[in-house]
């Protein structure tokens, strides 16, 4: 899942430039993809958070043992 976010926006971020050297200027287009790749960045964080508490959760949930003496 979060491989194909990272390959959305390294997509997006080839049209972008594509769209750069194609035009020579900033146009309307590119704010699309610059908010297409805003919100592609927003769902790899959630996904790496996510991630990391599955993470967290395993390690926190380890059994504790205790030595009695």
């Amino acid at each position: 899942m979060i491989q194909d976010l990272y390959s959305q926006k390294r997509s997006l971020e080839l049209k972008w430039q594509l769209e750069y050297e194609q035009s020579g200027k900033y146009t309307l287009n590119m704010v699309e993809i610059d908010n297409a790749i805003k919100n592609i960045i927003t769902e790899i964080k959630l996904e790496e958070r996510k991630i990391a508490d599955r993470e967290n959760a395993i390690i926190n949930s380890a059994p504790q043992v205790s030595v009695a003496t």
